[in-house]
């Protein structure tokens, strides 16, 4: 039996990477997943991937920074399969490069919108229906190890990484004595499409991140997941308002 079991757990940003993996470890865990993003094609495939292996799971196309797009279906989920126990807001983009004097308006706001407006909408979203169920609820978003310290030349998503933990923090507190409970996962250096986009699929640049990391490695995506189910899971029933690093000591020097 899988630690989650029954559980009806949504998860944005779940077509590619770390949202991907966690969707088919939550599925094999036993949960009802539902997959909300932009995405269509790889979202509906990776849904039907999961269905082929014998678990349950489902694609919405959700928009987070469109709030009626988010209440839509976080609504949807909760009328389809009775309840909402778990969500991972996990959907994010990576923004430019560049340091303050050349970072465009535009690029800020986009940053912004998707990555920390987006976390809100769905916090709102999803503890609306957690609080009309019995039983709570446990929420997780992802941060970042660059939430927890500066990274030159990503003022936008330092910022918005910052700032999912200082949301997550805050509605922890808020709801906590109603069993529903908020925390956020940081990921150092992860395996995925976003990497390699940062790094260019520049060899030397990821030999450069690489030796920032104590464990020498980057992380699988699936390393993530794992940290994430536990969070979503009872296994974690006593834990609110963390914001744990994922990321092979990096922040730890």
């Amino acid at each position: 039996m899988g630690i989650l079991k029954d559980k009806v757990i949504l998860i944005t940003g779940g077509s590619s990477g770390i949202g991907k993996s966690t969707a088919q470890l939550v599925a094999t865990e036993g949960a009802v997943v539902v997959i909300g993003d932009i995405q269509d094609k790889e979202g509906n495939e990776t849904a039907s991937e999961i269905v082929k292996n014998g678990h349950q799971a489902s694609y919405l196309r959700m928009d987070v920074t469109d709030f009626e797009s988010v209440k839509k279906v976080t609504e949807e989920v909760s009328s389809r399969h009775g309840r909402l126990d778990g969500a991972f807001n996990n959907a994010g983009i990576e923004g430019p490069t560049a340091k303050i004097s050349d970072y465009e308006n535009l690029d800020w706001k986009k940053v912004l919108d998707v990555n920390l407006t987006g976390v809100y909408n769905c916090i709102k979203c999803q503890i609306d229906e957690m609080q009309k169920q019995a039983g709570g609820g446990s929420i997780v978003s992802t941060s970042s190890a660059a939430g927890l310290i500066g990274i030159p030349g990503a003022s936008g998503y330092n910022s918005a990484k910052h700032g999912v933990i200082g949301l997550s923090k805050t509605i922890a507190l808020e709801y906590a004595s109603q069993n529903i409970r908020v925390n956020a996962v940081c990921p150092g250096f992860i395996e995925t499409p976003m990497l390699e986009r940062v790094t260019d699929a520049s060899i030397k640049i990821r030999e450069q991140l690489i030796k920032m990391v104590p464990m020498k490695r980057v992380a699988k995506p699936s390393e993530i997941a794992d940290a994430v189910a536990w969070l979503l899971s009872e296994r974690s029933s006593y834990v609110t308002g963390v914001a744990l690093p994922v990321d092979g000591g990096w922040i730890a020097q």
